[in-house]
């Protein structure tokens, strides 16, 4: 028997980068005048969305998701600059390709935000802290952006050390740390608990990580369910999920929001135009074929509603997409009430087989 055969693994070296305010960042980058001032990008119309803030608009409270018309209330100078996601997406491609340099193991998780497992790098350099301070400079110098990282043996720590020192900052969260770090956290800051679930936890009087510790198991499954195993990891800075790469994506969706309400049908047919080719331009990038079509249709009064269809095979052509979308749709006009909304998701992704759905995609 090896002399270490007793001894537990080596811990993982988990490297979590997340750019900072990209969005709202490219577009000051690509706009000197826009430097240094409150940027919104989004719509600035009445329907609008803030899709990101610029640092600073943060200080003003606003932030993405929120209605134009209050970040606008919120903050009276905002510019706001209309997203150019054809550009986000290449630089996102920059930064991958630059995680490309060290490990094979890379989990997207947005455009702007990626796991790292550099526990066997494919470029050494002493520690998983080296690496990740040498990844930021790369990005720095190649795309002019800022990005944050969070070093640590889980994905768990990781996450929370990049947010630690936001913006353009690298924290490290040590085994010896992690305990410590996680207890006195409010339950608001760990990733995946929303605001009712912090609500909920707070009228339990769960406030901090050590709170959540000091919880037994069975309590934590009676009142959450089955999060309430994850929560117990949680509170003790354990996750055992490994980084995954190449996640199989189960949709792709698309969806726009409307300055004034929709009646008519042919309103309706010419607003999903752009929405059919962003969704289908998803499935041709990713290679993705899907058996199953949703259209989501929200009104003037917030409710909304599903329709959807699923094929014995895969749909192969945009012209397929817009056919089984536009007949769901098609009964619900004339609607009850304006509509706000309209949406459009392929699921059931399969991996596009070869010969004539290749060429429908444009891939022969």
């Amino acid at each position: 028997m090896s002399p270490d055969s007793d001894q537990s693994p080596a811990p993982r070296r988990i490297i979590h980068i997340d750019m900072d305010a990209f969005y709202a960042s490219v577009e000051q980058r690509d706009d000197p005048r826009l430097r240094g001032v409150p940027l919104a990008v989004g719509g600035s119309r009445e329907r609008g969305v803030v899709a990101a803030a610029s640092y600073e608009a943060r200080r003003f409270g606003v932030h993405s998701a929120m209605p134009s018309v209050t970040a606008r209330r919120r903050c009276p100078a905002l510019v706001f600059v209309r997203p150019r996601f054809e550009v986000y997406q290449a630089v996102s491609r920059q930064v991958h390709a630059i995680f490309a340099r060290y490990t094979p193991t890379i989990q997207p998780l947005s455009l702007d935000e990626a796991y790292l497992d550099v526990t066997a790098p494919l470029l050494d350099r002493g520690s998983a802290t080296a690496i990740a301070a040498e990844i930021r400079a790369a990005i720095r110098q190649e795309t002019g952006l800022t990005a944050s990282a969070g070093v640590s043996y889980n994905k768990l720590l990781a996450k929370l050390a990049s947010d630690h020192r936001k913006p353009d900052g690298l924290f490290v969260i040590t085994p010896r740390m992690g305990p410590g770090f996680v207890e006195a956290l409010p339950v608001g800051k760990f990733h995946g608990i929303g605001p009712k679930t912090a609500a909920r936890m707070q009228a339990l009087g769960i406030h901090t990580g050590l709170d959540l510790r000091q919880q037994s198991r069975a309590f934590l499954a009676e009142h959450f369910g089955k999060a309430g195993d994850i929560l117990y990891g949680v509170a003790r800075g354990v996750d055992d999920r490994p980084v995954q790469a190449d996640r199989v994506r189960k949709s792709v969706g698309a969806e726009t929001t409307f300055a004034r309400d929709l009646l008519h049908w042919n309103e309706a047919t010419q607003a999903l135009a752009p929405v059919f080719a962003k969704v289908w331009e998803a499935c041709r990038r990713g290679g993705h074929a899907g058996r199953t079509v949703t259209v989501k249709v929200k009104y003037a009064d917030f409710q909304q509603i599903t329709r959807s269809r699923s094929a014995a095979e895969p749909v192969e052509t945009q012209a397929a997409l817009e056919h089984i979308s536009l007949a769901l749709l098609r009964p619900v006009f004339p609607p009850r009430l304006g509509v706000r909304l309209l949406g459009v998701t392929v699921s059931g992704l399969e991996a596009e087989r070869p010969g004539p759905a290749q060429l429908a995609l444009g891939l022969g």
